[in-house]
């Protein structure tokens, strides 16, 4: 793969182990030089002893936040292209994590197609559209979960801001995350 230039070091983050070395052995195929780590202890203990060109950084981790990992490497290597993956719930930290300097983030479950594609994408040209992008069902249940966590839990509360019935809210919630 041309596109990688150089340093094919990839830092891969998350606590998901079979994901993890999933996505290791699929990076490895694509031409990057690919280290693991299953915590935020382990992922900045890397980032700072060996800072990566590249990196998958998952959000929510056993030992704490996905973007302490993405702080320090931004800190140690300003030019590294991080992609950060976020599970359900989890848009509004996704668009912290560009703020605080991530190339890009993705909706878990993310291939390695898509992790490529984000990790290569220049930054004047989007990159191509996820093959399963999230339905609009899903995007209208990540935007109540996250009214909800910014309410600090409270169903009234969410439900007065997002001007909908309390008991339609708590049937909403109720209900497993849309596809």
């Amino acid at each position: 793969m041309d596109d990688l230039g150089e340093d094919r070091s990839l830092l891969l983050v998350d606590d998901d182990e079979p994901f993890l070395r999933r996505l290791a052995r699929a990076m490895e195929k694509r031409g990057f030089e690919v280290e693991q780590a299953g915590s935020v202890a382990a992922g900045k203990a890397i980032a700072t002893a060996r800072p990566p060109a590249y990196a998958v950084v998952d959000l929510r981790l056993e030992d704490g936040n996905g973007l302490d990992v993405v702080e320090v490497l931004r800190d140690r290597r300003p030019d590294a292209r991080i992609v950060v993956l976020t599970g359900y719930g989890a848009i509004a930290t996704a668009v912290a994590a560009v703020k605080i300097g991530a190339t890009d983030y993705l909706s878990k479950p993310a291939d390695a197609n898509d992790v490529t594609n984000a990790l290569l994408a220049r930054d004047d040209g989007l990159p191509p559209p996820p093959e399963n992008p999230m339905s609009a069902d899903r995007v209208k249940w990540e935007h109540i979960q996250r009214v909800y966590e910014l309410c600090e839990r409270n169903v009234s509360e969410t439900a007065r801001r997002l001007n909908m019935h309390r008991r339609t809210l708590q049937r909403i919630l109720a209900k497993r995350s849309p596809k």
